[in-house]
Order: structure tokens, then C-alpha cells, then sequence
């Protein structure tokens, strides 16, 4: 095989001299060094040197193949780095790598956390609502952050979901002479004169957290009453059997609760609602739950939508069921998806029933009921039944 003509380079905070030998030869006879100004500055790259362009894009890499060329990343090129991306996108014998400590061993180092057991996120340009699921007391986190004003905006974020007495550690350029630890409570945590890189650690006091299971509370999400219940949705998530990394189509989505528990359990999924203050519903929810990347919200009829929907493992229909839409749906999705069907009216359980009739699966009539008050005494109150239809196409 041809020698790689890309080298993939983690560097720390402390430069030339934290490099492997194997990584000093890789930029030694580099043609191009590509990478951030610091990293550019750290490694000496000189009149070789190429910065990232912004926004963030690897074409410029690609642009050199065949020619001797580094890329610089921080650590760890392949925890929130350039790596995965390039790697995308080249054959296998066109690179090799030289990884560094991430920012996240440093941080366990420092702090002696075990990092097995500590939540790791990138939230250069993700919602720091993304770190929601982590938030438990006694749960510890890392997360990489984008600058100071990110470090003061996370501790606020995290003051106002009720974790304002935990304790974070502001950590600057680890690894390197410019070092920093800093310790306060996420209330109190101003420091006006924080240097990048950052990443901030966070012990939580003071949350519950959410819960694992499904069937988030129906009060957590934004709806105008179009909401699969709580109870029913428990059990229409254990129909539809989330795993990582499928996808789900969440039809006649509503308030998009079962599209967010979906993704809340390692997936992402298309909600198409074509009411459109629902879809802000669906949009405020994704906010809420911290799972915006992994939701995307499609305002429209179902039947319109389809053919533009990544491929789905799964299909939930809330609302706007009938054989018309059975039919597109036989016409686009792959051979063994799921598919989870709920009804409430009569017209859309007879259609239910036809199709359990000619193609089987597992046919469920839900009857709920919640205690109420009845005079001066208590009764049962029930709920509207819901017909569910669970099979795979």
C-alpha cells in the first residue's frame, strides 16, 4: 500500500513538545499543515500552515489529496474533533492518525474523576440542553465549551433548571503552561477573564432528574391537548422498540412527545404535524428535552412529506391515520419496519381492524382510568380508548 497521504494529528496545550515521534515525522514532512490558528501557532507550521475556514468546512483538506498533508485537532481527533469527519470521507489506507489525551482525560486527571462514569459532551454548537438527561444529583459531567461567555451562559442555564448549588471547575488549556483551575458553585460562577480552550466540569446538587423510563409526565411538554398520554405512550414506545441510532417517523406528531422519547432513548426521528402551532409545540419540546439535533420537524401533510423522509426502522401514526396512507407508506418504507398505529375514533379503528384482519401483526385496546373526585367521595374517571395496531411491513 501507498503511504497514507493525510496524518491526522491530536495536539495539547503543550506543542512540539507533547508529540509522538511518529506524529513529529508525519509534520516534519508535511507540505500542507492544516488547522486552527492556536494549533497552527503551537506546532511552528509556518508558511505551510492553512487555517480552518469559517464556518468550519473540510473541503479545503480534500482539496490537497495525494500531497503530504497534517491536519491539527485538539486530543483527541476522533471525541468531537475533525477526525470522524475526514475519515468519512477518504479510503481507509488514504490516512492515519496520532491521538493525543483529550480534553476529557485531562479533566479526570485533574480532578480525579473516573471517566467511565462521567458524562462527556461538545457543546461548541450544540444547545446545552443536550446535557438535560445527565442532570442528577451525584451525576458528573465534562463539557467542552466555546469561550468564556459559554462558560458563564452554561452556569446560568444550569441555575435555572434548578442546579444552581452544583459545583463546577472551569478548566483553561489544560495540559499546557497557560493551565487553569478554577472551582466555584454554577450560581456564582462570573469569571470574566476565562481563556480558551475551556471546558467546564460540573458536579450536580439539588435535581431529581429525569426519568429513564418512558412515559414522560404529560405537564413536561407544550401541547394543546393532541398529546399521546402518558400511560398510552409508555406503551406505544415498548410497541415501537427503540434502539441507537434508528430512525423514526412520528406521523400526525401533535406534540412530537413520543418523536422526543424516541430520540431520548438513542434515535433520532422526522415529527411531520401539519398544524402549525403544533409544530412550534413539537419544536418547543425538542428545545425542552434537549434532543434539537436529533429531531427534525417537518409542517405538513403526512402523504406530502414521505419521499423526502430519511429512510425510517420504525412508524408511529397519532393522528390522521387511514388506508390511504396505510398505502403510501407500503409504497416507501423498507421491507421489516415497524410499524405502531394508535386510534381514537371509530372510523380509524374499523380501518385498524381490516388490517389486522389481512396482514396480522398485534391488535391492543387500551381503557385507562384515573381517580376523580365524585360529589364528596372519589370515582373512576375513564379515559377515551385508544386502539393500537403494532406490526412490521
Amino acid at each position: 500500500m501507498a503511504e497514507p497521504w493525510l496524518s491526522i494529528i491530536g495536539m495539547g496545550e503543550d506543542g512540539l513538545h507533547g508529540l509522538s515521534d511518529g506524529s513529529r515525522s508525519a509534520l516534519a514532512n508535511a507540505r500542507h499543515v492544516v488547522g486552527g490558528p492556536r494549533h497552527l501557532a503551537l506546532a511552528q507550521a509556518g508558511e505551510r500552515g492553512i487555517a480552518w475556514p469559517v464556518p468550519f468546512d473540510i473541503a479545503p483538506v480534500l482539496a490537497l489529496r495525494g500531497q503530504s498533508t497534517v491536519v491539527l485537532a485538539s486530543g483527541d481527533p476522533f471525541w468531537f474533533g475533525a477526525g470522524g469527519s475526514l475519515a468519512q470521507q477518504l479510503r481507509p489506507g488514504e490516512w492515519q492518525a496520532f491521538p493525543a489525551p483529550s480534553t476529557f482525560a485531562w479533566a479526570a486527571a485533574r480532578l480525579g474523576w473516573a471517566l467511565e462514569t462521567t458524562h462527556c459532551f461538545g457543546l461548541h454548537a450544540t444547545p446545552f440542553a443536550t446535557t438535560r438527561q445527565a442532570l442528577h444529583t451525584g451525576q458528573r459531567l465534562v463539557c467542552l465549551l466555546r469561550d468564556g461567555a459559554a462558560v458563564t451562559g452554561y452556569a446560568q442555564w444550569l441555575t435555572a433548571q434548578g442546579a444552581g448549588d452544583s459545583r463546577v471547575w472551569v478548566l483553561e488549556a489544560l495540559g499546557g503552561p497557560r493551565e487553569r483551575v478554577r472551582e466555584a458553585t454554577a450560581r456564582f460562577c462570573d469569571f470574566a477573564d476565562v481563556m480558551a480552550p475551556v471546558a467546564i466540569a460540573v458536579e450536580v446538587v439539588g435535581l431529581a432528574g429525569m426519568a429513564r423510563t418512558p412515559g414522560q409526565p404529560d405537564a413536561d411538554f407544550a401541547h394543546d391537548g393532541q398529546i399521546t398520554k402518558s400511560p398510552v405512550r409508555a406503551i406505544t414506545l415498548a410497541a415501537l422498540a427503540p434502539r441507537q441510532g434508528e430512525h423514526l417517523w412520528d406521523l400526525g406528531a401533535g406534540s412530537g412527545s413520543v418523536a422526543v422519547e424516541w430520540c431520548l432513548a438513542g434515535g433520532t426521528a422526522s415529527a411531520v404535524e401539519q398544524h402549525g402551532e403544533r409544530v412550534t409545540n413539537i419544536q418547543d419540546n425538542a428545545q425542552r428535552f434537549g434532543v434539537t439535533t436529533a429531531l427534525s420537524v417537518v409542517h405538513g401533510p403526512a402523504l406530502l412529506a414521505l419521499q423526502d423522509l430519511p429512510r425510517p426502522d420504525a412508524v408511529f401514526v397519532g393522528g390522521g391515520f387511514d388506508l390511504v396512507l396505510f398505502e403510501a407508506l407500503r409504497a416507501v418504507i423498507p421491507e421489516g419496519c415497524r410499524l405502531v398505529v394508535s386510534a381514537v375514533t371509530l372510523e380509524t379503528e374499523s380501518a385498524l381492524l381490516q388490517l389486522h384482519a389481512l396482514h396480522g401483526g398485534e391488535l391492543l385496546r387500551i381503557e385507562l382510568a384515573h381517580a376523580a373526585p365524585l360529589g364528596r367521595k372519589r370515582g373512576w374517571q375513564p379515559s377515551r380508548p385508544v386502539v393500537q395496531w403494532s406490526t412490521r411491513l
